[in-house]
């Protein structure tokens, strides 16, 4: 038989729900705001990427262009975004609330 009560656990998972929504907004933001920088070749060349894995930046020294060997310079910057993306990666974990990460 059904007893009164519903109510307040369908209230309590509803603001349960709304805290997990808010906290979501907020490490999206900060997620959002968030850069980090990796380096291929000792600095030679870096990117750098925001906490969503997006890539703002690419920074490339004389020193890393040899036209004879551009593949060289094109592998360099994979690298390094390979990296940034790594750290991204471990930041989202870090970041989003406990078992979402990966989700958005």
């Amino acid at each position: 038989m059904f007893k009164g009560g519903g109510n307040m656990n369908m209230q309590a998972m509803m603001k349960q729900a709304q805290k997990l929504q808010e906290d979501m907004k907020k490490a999206q933001e900060e997620l959002e705001e968030t850069e980090i920088e990796a380096e291929g070749a000792g600095g030679l060349v870096s990117v750098v990427l925001n906490g969503k894995k997006r890539l703002l930046k690419v920074k490339i020294k004389p020193g890393a262009v040899d036209l004879d060997d551009l593949e060289m310079l094109e592998d360099l910057i994979v690298a390094a975004y390979n990296t940034a993306f790594e750290d991204a990666e471990e930041l989202e974990k870090e970041i989003m609330p406990q078992g979402m990460g990966g989700l958005f």
